[in-house]
């Protein structure tokens, strides 16, 4: 699907992911996972990418034997999400630490896999979680 790169349009992400959770047997858990890791990519690719230009961005997704994956096209500026990702130091007091990073870094680290690519000037991102009989 095509949705524009509006913060509106995030609700149809989420769906989207809930019924790939269901058609692929998801646990609830992961289902929250693969929707975490969807929802803030989605929200960093209208927030980050696109900076409030008009834009849009291809969501698909499938169910495999071995996981259930959701993929992100955008033609916003180049930028792997990974870049610069670190896991925050939780020693350093709350109001200390630098801004940002964190959704990203929560959302990436709860999937089991998460490939970036820049494929002909677009942006093409891929989440997975792998499939198993108990969640």
């Amino acid at each position: 699907m095509r949705i524009p790169a509006d913060l509106d349009s995030l609700d149809l992400v989420a769906r989207f992911v809930l019924e790939l959770g269901r058609q692929g047997r998801l646990s609830d858990s992961q289902t929250y996972r693969l929707r975490l890791a969807a929802d803030e990519l989605a929200t960093n690719i209208v927030m980050h990418g696109y900076r409030g230009a008009s834009g849009g961005i291809c969501v698909d997704g499938g169910v495999e034997a071995d996981r259930v994956w959701v993929r992100f096209h955008d033609d916003a500026p180049a930028f792997d999400p990974r870049t610069g990702m670190k896991a925050p130091d939780l020693e350093v007091p709350l109001g200390e630490r630098s801004v940002g990073g964190l959704g990203v870094f929560l959302a990436l680290t709860a999937v089991d896999s998460f490939d970036y690519e820049l494929v002909a000037g677009r942006n093409v991102s891929i989440l997975a979680i792998h499939r198993s009989e108990h969640g």
